[in-house]
């Protein structure tokens, strides 16, 4: 069902209301939306920031696929660090991320995110995950050549920042990922069912799921905003998609003990769309020996979007202590 966005004329609702399938459909929507998207009443918008350098870019990767990036730093201030972002599941780093971005670029970070193939404002069939593996590949192909391409990074720390299946995709480049509660999940028999269809019809629209935006964002007002991040994908996941997706659960599951680096985990302990009890046991098996896991008391699965404003200053106050503290010992011992 299309979404009429009060003061939006007829010629701009025709955009939206596209076929998003193809690229061609997104990158216009988004352009056509991007002024209304940051006028939004909503406190990722809210923040008063001099300076800010932020430049979009296209590049094309050593598939042939265009993927979209974005920059936001400091204008005049050196980095503390560089923060690569890695969006969650149907989602695009074009909206609330906008938001998230400017307020870390405020605190001092350069902050990058890129949309992944299929998603957002990049090449391919929207949120079709044909291989895991492969987005994790391409993730790590535009992180590395930002870096490269950029000679003051490089001696700058540099952190991961996912947000739920961003945590798979930044944990498989170093192993991890919120396995899907059960309730949000298929169940075991219809999930063993969708993986034989899958092999058959692999874009097909046919796993069953709960209204994210409803499991997700507990602040009602924050949640009728979800419908103006208009290049998400809001519709039932893809088969192949969704099998990926359990395939990279499973494996990472049984390889948390490797996780060694350094980690700060995030969980709302009223999340149904992401189990809290993984993170916990996340936290209890990764051999890292600096790692901290914070629960916030009541608070849903969109920590950082849709929470009340109050729970959304405390999280960010969390990830920028964090931060700070350890970009302060990078310096500190080199």
């Amino acid at each position: 069902m299309a979404t009429r966005f009060p003061g939006v004329d007829n010629e701009l609702q025709k955009i939206l209301d596209a076929n998003m399938d193809h690229v061609s459909a997104r990158r216009q929507a988004r352009e056509a939306f991007k002024d209304v998207q940051l006028g939004i009443d909503h406190i990722l918008f809210k923040t008063q920031c001099d300076g800010l350098k932020m430049k979009e870019s296209y590049e094309v990767n050593s598939k042939g696929i265009e993927i979209f990036y974005k920059s936001w730093f400091p204008e005049t201030a050196r980095p503390k660090a560089a923060v690569f972002y890695c969006h969650g599941y149907g989602d695009t780093s074009t909206f609330f991320f906008e938001g998230i971005a400017r307020k870390l670029a405020c605190d001092g970070y350069g902050v990058f995110a890129m949309d992944y193939p299929g998603f957002g404002l990049s090449e391919g069939l929207h949120c079709y995950i044909p291989s895991f593996d492969s987005l994790v590949d391409d993730v790590i192909e535009i992180y590395s050549k930002i870096k490269a391409e950029n000679p003051e990074l490089q001696s700058l720390p540099s952190f991961l920042f996912g947000q739920s299946m961003g945590g798979a995709v930044a944990l498989k480049m170093h192993l991890k990922q919120p396995k899907i509660a059960d309730d949000m999940a298929p169940p075991w028999l219809l999930a063993q069912i969708l993986i034989g269809i899958a092999n058959v019809l692999p874009k097909q629209k046919l796993v069953p799921q709960k209204n994210l935006a409803e499991a997700a964002f507990r602040d009602l007002k924050k949640r009728e905003m979800t419908a103006y991040n208009v290049v998400a994908y809001k519709d039932k996941p893809r088969l192949w998609t969704a099998v990926e997706m359990l395939k990279t659960t499973q494996e990472i599951e049984k390889r948390l003990e490797e996780v060694s680096l350094p980690l700060l985990i995030l969980h709302g302990e009223a999340d149904i769309v992401t189990d809290p009890s993984v993170s916990k046991t996340f936290y209890e098996k990764a051999s890292s020996s600096d790692k901290k896991l914070k629960l916030y008391k009541d608070a849903y699965h969109s920590l950082l979007e849709g929470e009340p404003d109050e729970m959304i200053i405390q999280v960010f106050s969390d990830i920028i202590l964090w931060l700070d503290e350890h970009s302060s010992k990078h310096s500190s011992s080199k």
